[in-house]
């Protein structure tokens, strides 16, 4: 199982930390990852994260203003976001134990059911 938390509003510039409590399996024993989505466009991958194979990528969208990361002792998930943008807003999701494919991650066989995010301008 996977919970999100940490979602809600915030002025254009602002920052936010979101989380996902892992429960079932441990965050560090696959390819975790941040999805975004906004009602009627397509999931958006913006993140991924694989300890073991020392792998992080980022959407182009979000790279150098988005870091994911994990707790291994609280088995959590991370998404720490800098200067917000509108375009931010979307309901954000939490995946898990997927696979590495190429610089990425793919296939995940756990999702968590989001956490909204707002951005104001």
């Amino acid at each position: 199982q996977l919970v999100e938390s940490g979602g809600g509003s915030v002025q254009a510039g602002g920052s936010l930390r979101v989380s996902c409590a892992a429960s079932g399996y441990t965050v560090s024993s696959g390819c975790m990852a941040w999805f975004r989505q906004t009602p009627g466009k397509q999931r958006e991958g913006i993140a991924a994260l694989h300890t073991g194979a020392g792998m992080t990528n980022y959407a182009d969208s979000v790279k150098g203003r988005f870091t994911i990361s994990q707790d291994n002792a609280k088995n959590t998930l991370y998404l720490h976001m800098d200067s917000l943008k509108p375009e931010g807003t979307a309901m954000y999701f939490c995946a898990a134990e997927g696979v590495i494919s190429g610089t990425s991650c793919v296939g995940f066989d756990h999702w968590g059911r989001g956490t909204q995010v707002t951005v104001s301008s």
